[in-house]
């Protein structure tokens, strides 16, 4: 590992552990005044349908996000050659860090939603959850482009996999679509839109790219360029 790719994960692995404090922090300041027994699942209509135990919180909050960063820091590892992740290290990190500070916000809407009572704070958990989940496709969307092929993350079709230029010309049509499909979901949310719109956006964001690494593929094969 070269001065570079250790200077990068001190500063993405850094900034992870900070998340992770800080929600373990608040989760404990919260701890007391939580009700025994707290609202953990939502359904399309912002209505609880889950409810777990106060301690739960900690394995759904800073457990689960240690376990992500952990994953994060292992696969590099995994990864066989060829396909290392080293030669996108920064967005690698930096979709770990998006992904750790989706989950931490996610936390913080389950801790405000349980202290209701006592915060008087009122809120639409699902479309909180959905505008966030949109902000979060749109931030990865913002750097798609760089992720080069690998087993862990991006588009990973039999197509992507197989054809480097179809990996890299797929990942440069998903950074616009991610793009404007997290921004489009997220306006949706902004506006009141029906819950399924931004789901809708997020999901053809996703389908879309996966169809045309197929499309380029065939294309590139009939022409005798594989």
């Amino acid at each position: 590992m070269n001065i570079l790719q250790m200077t990068l994960n001190q500063r993405f692995y850094g900034g992870a552990a900070a998340v992770i404090l800080a929600v373990l922090a608040g989760t404990l300041v919260a701890y007391p005044a939580l009700p025994a027994v707290v609202p953990m699942h939502w359904d399309a209509h912002g209505q609880v349908n889950g409810w777990g135990p106060k301690w739960s919180l900690f394995l759904y909050g800073p457990g689960a996000i240690l376990l992500i960063v952990l994953i994060f820091a292992a696969l590099p590892w995994l990864s066989p050659k060829k396909f290392e992740v080293d030669s996108f290290r920064a967005t690698y990190l930096y979709i770990m860090i998006v992904i750790v500070a989706m989950m931490a916000y996610c936390q913080v809407l389950i801790l405000l939603a349980a202290l209701r009572s006592v915060s008087g704070v009122v809120f639409d958990m699902t479309r909180a959850i959905e505008g966030g989940a949109c902000l979060l496709i749109a931030l990865l969307g913002n750097v798609l482009g760089k992720v080069r092929r690998n087993f862990f993350v991006g588009i990973r079709t039999p197509w992507t996999i197989a054809s480097e230029r179809v990996w890299n010309m797929t990942h440069r049509f998903a950074a616009r679509t991610f793009f404007a499909g997290g921004l489009l979901g997220l306006l949706a949310v902004i506006l009141g839109a029906s819950f399924w719109v931004p789901i809708a956006a997020i999901l053809i964001a996703a389908v879309v790219p996966a169809a045309y690494s197929l499309v380029f593929y065939k294309q590139l094969e009939h022409r005798g360029e594989l």
